[in-house]
């Protein structure tokens, strides 16, 4: 060999690695960059989801405005607002934020939204109820019951059995929903109306799901399309609900009325409820169904002892272990669909498609 063909082997063995040097380089890039905005989705959905929590348990927890009717349907006001208002930003903005569609009310779309939006106002009722009840800290336990009635709905529906390990996770969750309510009765603060609206709002998160299906086509499939039409069927309906209850009185002798700084928290609480369902989206579609359910999990864990640290309370080892009995059950239930879903033969799409959607992929648990 030649002296040139030395150089050129030489030149060509330089180039190849400095080609394999570079590709090395851009993956650890991408990598870093992935990872770098996975974890910032994870960091937003916690912070979001967190900050709402606390925020609507602030406001529920108001002895001078007992009217959770009124709270609640002013956050779907604040809703409805930002339906109308994101489209022009998106206009204004494109590529910067997400491209939602311009809305137009339309009576028969109304109707069609009309079961699911019955549900809905429940749903966030019960839920607000729960929280104003039995306080953040007991919370994940409280309303910890979904899964459970996702499986007997699946029954009961749509005649969709359960494999035994699901049921072993519902039996841990069930366990754990119990033994709560043990030791809070120990400690003397259970508050069995809270219990009971919980468990109503579990009922009402699994038939949401359910609803939700049945009439997305009737939206056209999108998501915000049926928020807005969900919000603004909910106002209608609240408003006879406030005035039955007897809100309207007390909303107008509350002596903050003309309070900017509670007004603002009212809009806050609002704008973070309209955010979660974003922010949830957001977390499943740069992650997966799995990791959005473990990242909930791991949020409510979080959560929990961020209200008993708060609160400067003193919470025994049973109390603890009824939580990660909840929290662990959750888990592994979603974990086991997972699996389970994955081995679903081809022809049974649809059916799997059903049961996905009960199956809590979109639980609420770290709401």
């Amino acid at each position: 060999m030649n002296r040139t063909q030395l150089k050129r082997s030489g030149i060509l063995r330089m180039a190849l690695s400095d080609a394999e040097a570079a590709e090395a380089g851009g993956k650890a890039d991408t990598f870093l960059l992935r990872a770098g905005r996975i974890a910032a989705v994870v960091a937003l959905y916690w912070s979001v989801s967190i900050t709402m929590v606390f925020l609507n348990n602030s406001l529920l927890d108001n002895r001078e405005l007992d009217a959770p009717l009124f709270v609640t349907f002013f956050q779907c006001a604040v809703t409805v607002g930002l339906c109308w208002c994101l489209p022009l930003v998106s206009a204004l903005f494109p590529g910067l934020v997400e491209d939602f569609p311009a809305l137009r009310f339309d009576l028969k779309t109304s109707r069609e939204v009309l079961p699911l939006s019955v549900v809905f106002i429940s749903m966030i009722t019960f839920n607000n109820l729960c929280l104003k009840h039995v306080g953040v800290a007991f919370y994940t336990v409280g309303r910890s019951l979904s899964t459970v009635f996702n499986v007997l709905l699946s029954y009961i529906i749509l005649r969709q059995g359960t494999s035994v390990p699901a049921l072993v996770s519902c039996g841990v969750i069930l366990g754990g929903f119990w033994l709560g309510i043990d030791q809070e009765g120990v400690a003397g603060s259970l508050s069995w109306t809270g219990v009971a609206f919980g468990v109503l709002a579990s009922v009402c998160v699994s038939l949401n799901a359910i609803y939700t299906k049945k009439v997305m086509p009737a939206v056209d499939g999108n998501i915000w399309k049926l928020s807005f039409y969900n919000n603004v069927n909910a106002c209608v309906l609240f408003l006879p609900l406030i005035f039955v209850f007897g809100e309207l009185h007390r909303v107008a002798i509350f002596s903050r009325l003309t309070d900017l700084t509670f007004w603002g928290m009212m809009t806050l609480g609002g704008i973070f409820g309209f955010a979660i369902g974003y922010v949830t989206g957001l977390q499943i579609k740069y992650t997966s169904p799995l990791t959005h359910n473990v990242s909930g999990t791991a949020k409510a864990c979080a959560q929990t002892v961020i209200a008993v640290v708060y609160n400067a309370s003193s919470k025994s080892l049973l109390w603890w272990t009824s939580n990660l009995m909840v929290l662990g059950g959750s888990s592994a239930y979603t974990w086991v669909k997972s699996r389970e879903m994955k081995n679903t033969p081809p022809r049974e799409t649809q059916d799997s498609a059903k049961e996905k959607l009960l199956s809590g992929e979109k639980s609420d648990l770290g709401v």
